[in-house]
């Protein structure tokens, strides 16, 4: 993404999370740590799923996805982010910052339109246990993945193409550790209306549709799970979906707190603390809320060990 002929900015300034130099080296070794943890969680379960066939099922090709993704979308901002905790100077081309909001629009609605299938796909299995091999046959997992990503690539395009059309002039510092939407809409030295309009009805329908089925799914399968007579299994399960929940709701409502307000209510320095949540805490969460209490995963790593050991 070449810049265009309108924008006289051939480079921004990221300000980072912080600008306090007793900060900076604290910090770099936190998001270090959770980088890494992020890594290797996410990297560990697409390894676990793809060598054991009997993971080879709707749920876990579902869950090998959100892995892929959350390892992409840590990937595309976080080693940018990490330099600025060593560096005095946080600098990055016009292009690169395009390049950067595209991936990061791309990967952050496939996480969400993933999210929704993963819900759909337990609702099935939960409510209506006898229809789940035909509702959730290869082709519409398949369908479902694609549709994720092809939801992703035309937000993803939405959001850049906005922020290509805006003129950039002497305002180069983004108020942000990574190039976001908003931060990017505050340095535009055009109007800003169209780009805000269509960013607003994008990433409303990519948070709110998927949001609300998650919860409608999760509805249903808490009330599914109330008529089961076990108490036992009626608090397995409770705590399995709760787990789910929390992750999903911090993911949406940290997301929706950012970008589902107008651009000018609240400090960029708020939206930066709540974009932690949703940029970095999710994605290193995600594969231990989806496989630390689950028996398949842990039978796949007792039987990649024993390989290993034999």
């Amino acid at each position: 993404m070449a810049p265009t002929n309108s924008s006289f900015v051939t480079e921004f300034i990221l300000v980072g999370l912080t600008d306090l130099p007793d900060l900076q080296l604290p910090l770099f070794f936190l998001f270090l740590v959770m980088y890494m943890v992020t890594v290797l969680g996410n990297l560990g379960l697409i390894t676990l799923i793809g060598l054991n066939s009997h993971l080879h099922t709707p749920m876990y090709f579902f869950l090998f996805n959100l892995s892929f993704i959350d390892l992409c979308y840590s990937s595309v901002f976080t080693p940018k982010m990490l330099t600025h905790f060593t560096s005095k100077k946080n600098i990055i081309s016009y292009r690169g910052c395009m390049t950067q909001l595209y991936f990061f629009c791309f990967f952050a609605i496939s996480e969400c339109y993933v999210l929704t299938s993963m819900a759909y796909d337990r609702y099935v299995a939960i409510c209506n246990p006898l229809l789940y091999h035909v509702a959730m046959s290869p082709k519409v997992c398949s369908s479902l993945t694609l549709g994720s990503y092809l939801m992703a690539f035309l937000g993803a395009m939405a959001n850049t193409g906005c922020m290509l059309r805006l003129t950039f002039c002497d305002a180069a510092v983004i108020n942000h550790y990574l190039c976001d939407i908003f931060p990017l809409l505050q340095l535009s030295c055009t109007s800003t209306y169209v780009s805000e309009l269509v960013v607003f009805i994008v990433v409303g329908i990519d948070i709110i549709v998927p949001s609300v089925t998650i919860f409608v799914s999760y509805g249903f399968i808490l009330s599914s799970i109330l008529r089961i007579s076990s108490t036992e299994g009626r608090s397995k399960a409770f705590s399995t979906c709760s787990s789910h929940i929390f992750a999903v709701s911090l993911y949406f409502g940290s997301g929706a707190f950012v970008y589902l307000k107008p651009s000018s209510v609240g400090s960029m320095d708020e939206g930066k603390i709540s974009s932690i949540f949703y940029t970095n805490v999710v994605p290193m969460m995600n594969p231990f809320i989806y496989s630390l209490r689950n028996r398949d995963i842990k039978l796949a790593l007792a039987k990649t060990q024993s390989r290993r050991e034999f």
